[in-house]
């Protein structure tokens, strides 16, 4: 056993990380109902206007807008109404001076006519309707284009697609799609002593934790997981799995990042890719590392809440510049300290909590234990320089995604 004694800050060891990872290039052409949340690898131009038709605003009656000139509550004008036109019908009516046609909001206009006057400003009188109110030409009329212009950009190569950007696509017929594909990412939970949930619990093992978590955190923010079978703690087993996993966009190991004389992992990544830190100033998560050869390779505690606290730390951000999506907006709020707490100098913590009226409680129990994020709404930074939070300190609580 020897101790770690190359730490590195929280900050440095995140921008390392970041300046690292090359956004992924590959893309795939998918259906538009599959499209949210994917991000754009292509510009897209509207092949059509929208809407592709004249088209009424409102309920009422398509006129010539001078057959309406000088028309009052005490002086309406009169007009002959010679036709009706409902939302999705295409009829040939052209109307004359003198007459006009009953329109839906959004059904397209008769020829000639060049204005609708709103159904609460008319009074119907058999074939014919009363006009209360003049209009002037364009009147609640929306004209060809007026929202999107043929040829006209919709959306730009990059863009991250949100449902009113799906419903633009849908606007203009758009039904396929080019966007970048989910990084795969490669899962190899390590440890001769982990079993898959399900399995007849034996004595001297437990169930794997971080094979899930970290898969659903990748899941969660744009990856696919690709789950390997266990790592055994030899050279060989470490070795044969790397190769097979260093052919997906990233890796990520769970256990085998401590000291410890059986853990050999970081002997084996080394022969293969770059160092580029092993251990960092913080709690929980300090035996992190990071390699690189033409990909991240990551290195996560075994213990759930220091592997799963890393995921949010470190993985997160790095898939989501390798998937090309908008870095998480973090929500923080601020609370009270219910109790006094202490940290370890040196490294800075992040301190999971629970809110409850306004305080904030310590949910933190050890790296091992899961609950310790469970049974938390978020965390606290209690940075490295300081080792006490009072009771009834304002703190502010970094939210979970969930």
């Amino acid at each position: 056993m020897k101790p770690f004694t190359n730490l590195i800050p929280f900050e440095e060891a995140r921008e390392i990380v970041l300046e690292n990872i090359t956004p992924i290039g590959r893309m795939e052409e998918i259906s538009i109902e599959d499209a949210l949340h994917r991000v754009l690898a292509e510009d897209v131009f509207s092949p059509l206007s929208i809407p592709p038709f004249p088209r009424a605003a409102e309920d009422g009656y398509a006129v010539i807008a001078e057959d309406t000139y000088g028309a009052s509550q005490y002086s309406p004008k009169k007009l002959k109404i010679t036709g009706e036109i409902n939302t999705g019908e295409y009829k040939e009516i052209e109307i004359k001076s003198g007459e006009c046609v009953k329109i839906a909001t959004g059904a397209m206009l008769p020829k000639n006519a060049d204005a609708v006057v709103r159904v609460e400003d008319t009074e119907e009188d058999g074939d014919s309707v009363r006009i209360y109110r003049p209009v002037h030409p364009g009147f609640d009329v929306a004209p060809v284009g007026e929202d999107i212009k043929e040829g006209e950009l919709l959306l730009s190569q990059g863009e991250y697609l949100t449902p009113p950007k799906i419903g633009a696509l849908a606007a203009v017929g758009i039904s396929r799609l080019k966007v970048y594909a989910k990084p795969k990412i490669a899962v190899l939970p390590t440890g001769d002593e982990l079993i898959r949930p399900g399995e007849s619990l034996k004595p001297g093992k437990i169930y794997d934790v971080n094979t899930y978590t970290i898969a659903s955190v990748i899941k969660d923010n744009g990856g696919e997981p690709v789950i390997f079978p266990y790592v055994m703690d030899t050279k060989e087993d470490i070795e044969n799995k790397l190769i097979e996993a260093l052919k997906y966009d990233m890796v990520v190991f769970s256990g085998g990042s401590s000291v410890g004389d059986r853990d050999l992992l970081i002997e084996v990544v080394s022969k293969y890719a770059d160092i580029l830190f092993h251990g960092v100033q913080i709690k929980p998560g300090k035996p992190t590392w990071c390699a690189k050869r033409d990909k991240i390779i990551f290195g996560m505690p075994g213990f759930p809440t220091s592997c799963l606290s890393d995921s949010y730390q470190f993985l997160v951000p790095a898939l989501r510049k390798l998937a090309r999506l908008p870095p998480v907006e973090e929500k923080i709020v601020r609370a009270k300290m219910v109790r006094r707490i202490t940290s370890t100098l040196g490294r800075m913590q992040f301190f999971t909590v629970r809110l409850e009226n306004g305080y904030a409680y310590p949910a933190y129990k050890t790296s091992g234990a899961i609950t310790s994020m469970a049974n938390s709404d978020g965390y606290i930074v209690i940075p490295a320089n300081v080792d006490l939070v009072e009771k009834d300190e304002i703190v502010e609580v970094h939210l979970w995604r969930f």
